[in-house]
């Protein structure tokens, strides 16, 4: 038979809540390990009631969904929580928030509807948005246009196991142009596939089919994420659990 732990199971979960929040600034260089730990001291310090998986080696219940790359900016990374009583969503936001560094801004809090799926499955696209540098809006449309003419543009990238190539194009749902002189701006609408392609990628096939290279490293910005729909819109993953209250009832809907 298995051993159990001594002592009590762990509380159960009594409610889940999402959340948005964003990665600016220096900390868009933080891995996503690195975020991660700083979320859960955030809620330890918090004072948020987490809910804690059973067993000898028991973690708080937190889900991320579509984490975005190291080295890039983003107004709109999500994760999930479980707790152990009802929380008033707004006050968790304003908690954690203040309990986090700069650059890491807790911007929505939702309580999760019971029978409306999970996060992830609300999550299927992202809209980036990258600026290049030294690169003229219109020497970009031409290599966007010369991009999206194609039906495949395989890209390699160097991964732990060695170099492997990726398909940018067929992630792309969407790609327009602006910017101004001395400063192209592109925004992509990528769908989130397996392998995923990334900003990096993007570029990476744009220099292959049109020989653009930005003089500088492109920024990058995350600027959405939700389920694509047939007309290129990217819905908010939060926006079905808003048709329920803001905030829980009965006497412990605090933090």
């Amino acid at each position: 038979m298995a051993r159990q732990p001594d002592g009590p199971p762990p509380p159960p979960t009594v409610q889940k809540l999402r959340l948005r929040y964003t990665k600016r600034g220096p900390l868009r260089f933080a891995s996503h390990r690195d975020l991660a730990r700083a979320l859960e001291r955030a809620l330890r310090r918090a004072q948020v009631p987490m809910a804690f998986s059973a067993g000898f080696s028991p973690h708080p219940k937190i889900s991320y969904v579509g984490a975005a790359p190291t080295g890039a900016a983003s107004e709109a990374e999500y994760l999930e929580i479980g707790v152990t009583r009802p929380c008033d969503p707004d006050a968790v936001r304003a908690a954690l928030d203040a309990a986090l560094p700069p650059g890491i801004d807790v911007v929505d809090c939702v309580a999760a509807r019971e029978g409306t799926g999970g996060l992830a499955e609300r999550i299927d696209a992202s809209v980036w948005r990258l600026e290049l540098p030294g690169v003229e809006p219109a020497e970009l449309g031409s290599a966007v246009a010369a991009f999206l003419a194609r039906d495949v543009v395989t890209v390699e990238r160097r991964t732990k196991s060695g170099l492997k190539d990726v398909d940018a194009r067929a992630a792309v749902a969407a790609a327009t142009v602006g910017g101004e002189v001395g400063c192209a701006i592109l925004t992509v609408v990528v769908r989130q596939v397996t392998p995923a392609v990334r900003p990096d990628d993007v570029v990476a096939a744009l220099a292959a089919v049109a020989d653009l290279r930005p003089p500088s490293p492109p920024r990058a910005v995350r600027e959405a994420q939700g389920r694509l729909d047939d007309t290129g819109t990217v819905a908010d993953p939060l926006g079905p659990d808003r048709l329920a209250s803001t905030h829980c009832q009965g006497e412990h809907a605090t933090v």
